[in-house]
């Protein structure tokens, strides 16, 4: 982060807003077909110091429970309430997909491929655009909450390219329990942070339509460290102190179902694995066939599939490599 903002006004989707003020900005830009209004609330905390501006968000997946939990947190204990800067707080981008617990905007539309977006584009589209110039422009760091996908559970990480050294430094800072190196994806939230030097954490953690009070605690605790780290948390706050270092994971593979049938997990996610460690049974519900699901190398578990039944080639574990 190589800028910061002034104790000046705060101009934001049409309001103002002073130093040492605050204000919940509800941002709309689509009605439901049965013309009830869609607001997204934007909420807007300011100190009358001057520092930078951290955008932090959750929910840009309506299905994705444990980000909009994270950012729920950070306002409820007020972490939000900044000692200088300001911070502003939106829990759930995607109120659409949170409505029917979907992924997806209701134009089928992922909200994290169609940045920076277009004016007269989808919906999803139009949201982006709307997001990307009018409240990005007035921030310096972001954050932002995920989980995995499906019944697939993420351990706590943080994500990263591996080229950019300002984002491992802050990775740190942020200390979650793994950080993995992962090349920004065109058109995502990321890519487009990327592109107007603004500097983003991405934690992932957890599985969606599920709220794990563990991976919430992973996330607020690294939250506050990065805001103690830019002198933004209230002296009151204790700093969290994490066990140990983030272990970083330049390298992973998955672990493909080699049949379809019943799945029995037999390590939790986190786990440092063996070479031959046994890390799941797939079964048929006959009682015919057993099949043992092997570590291919020493690892981490960093991703576990916590469905009961599974095909052919689906993902079942996401493990760390080490480099040849």
């Amino acid at each position: 982060m190589n800028k910061e903002k002034t104790t000046d006004i705060l101009h934001i989707l049409g309001e103002t807003i002073a130093p040492g003020k605050s204000k919940t900005i509800n941002f709309n830009i689509a009605k439901l077909y049965t013309s009830t209004k869609v607001e997204i609330p934007v909420i807007v905390e300011r100190s009358k110091n001057a520092g930078p501006t951290v955008l932090i968000t959750g929910g840009i997946h309506g299905d994705e429970l444990n980000g909009v939990e994270v950012v729920r947190q950070i306002i409820a204990k007020k972490i939000n309430k900044p000692a200088r800067g300001t911070i502003i707080c939106i829990p759930l981008l995607n109120v659409f997909g949170f409505l029917s617990m979907d992924r997806y905007f209701p134009d089928g539309k992922d909200l994290n491929r169609v940045f920076p977006g277009t004016k007269n584009g989808s919906l999803a589209s139009r949201f982006a655009y709307q997001f990307v110039n009018e409240i990005l422009p007035h921030v310096d760091f972001c954050l932002d909450f995920h989980t995995g996908g499906a019944s697939r559970f993420n351990a706590p990480h943080i994500r990263v390219a591996p080229d950019n050294t300002s984002l491992i430094e802050y990775a740190k800072i942020f200390n979650a329990p793994f950080t993995l190196f992962s090349k920004n994806i065109k058109k995502s939230y990321r890519s487009i942070c990327a592109q107007k030097d603004i500097d983003i954490l991405l934690f992932e953690g957890g599985k969606s339509q599920d709220n794990n009070r563990d991976i919430a605690k992973e996330g607020v605790e690294g939250t506050m460290r990065i805001l103690a780290h830019l002198e933004m948390l209230l002296p009151h706050f204790e700093i969290p102190i994490q066990k140990q270092d983030t272990v970083f994971i330049e390298k992973s593979m998955w672990i493909r179902a080699k049949y379809s049938g019943l799945l029995h997990i037999k390590v939790p996610y986190g786990k440092k694995v063996e070479k031959g460690e046994e890390l799941a049974t797939i079964t048929d519900p006959y009682g015919k066939m057993r099949h043992i699901v092997k570590a291919p190398n020493q690892g981490y578990i960093i991703n576990v599939n916590e469905a009961p039944i599974v095909y052919k080639g689906d993902a079942i574990f996401h493990i760390s490599q080490k480099l040849p």
